[in-house]
This record gives C-alpha cells, structure tokens and sequence, in this order.
C-alpha cells in the first residue's frame, strides 16, 4: 500500500489575508483529502522559516490548526512535521496530540525531534 501525505509547509500566500488565512489552509486540506491524499501535514514553528518568508508573516499553530481542519474533513490523517520537544512541554505535548486524536475520531499522527 502506498501512502501520499500533503504538506502545507507554510502560512504565506501573498494574496491571501490574514481573515481569510485559516479557510485558505482549510481549503488546501479538504483538496487534498478530495485528491486522495492519506495525510495532511502542518509546521510546527513559532515564526515563519526564513527562506520561505519574513517572520512576519503569520505561523499558525500546529495543534490549532490541526484541530479546525480535522472538524472540516473526514479521512485524512493529520500530524504535524515534528513535533518540537525542546520548547513543548512533554505532558501538554501529550494532552494536545490526545486531545487531537479524540477531535479527529483517531486521525492524529505524532512525530517528536529536537526541532530548531
């Protein structure tokens, strides 16, 4: 079985406005359920990455955002690109990912590294 997750690496879209940025991210989720992409995938970064865009530009959450696109979609898996351990605390890590699975009907992924 091959498995084809979709990542959304980042929140820049130069013509996309910040009330309208979480129905943008949305919309690229349930597309990509649609297409028969298995997961969808998200950043977990406090800033925007600088080869992508300046740091002011928005960096959802991942969890949050994780979260509101599993309420408007039905199969895809929903995780983010690791986790970082060395700025989230291990029992709210926890309570988060559980809390997204529960949300998700079993849908979260969790992946943990050093991150940056």
């Amino acid at each position: 079985m091959k498995l084809l997750g979709f990542q959304i690496p980042n929140y820049t879209f130069p013509s996309v406005t910040n009330d309208k940025l979480f129905e943008h991210v949305v919309m690229l989720a349930s597309t990509a359920e649609k297409a028969g992409f298995d997961s969808v995938w998200v950043m977990d970064h406090f800033y925007q990455l600088p080869n992508i865009g300046p740091r002011t530009d928005p960096m959802l959450e991942g969890y949050a955002t994780l979260a509101g696109i599993a309420a408007r979609t039905k199969k895809v898996r929903l995780g983010t690109l690791v986790a970082g351990v060395t700025y989230r605390n291990p029992a709210f890590l926890a309570k988060e990912v559980t809390t997204l699975d529960i949300v998700s009907s079993g849908r979260a992924i969790l992946g943990i590294g050093a991150a940056w």
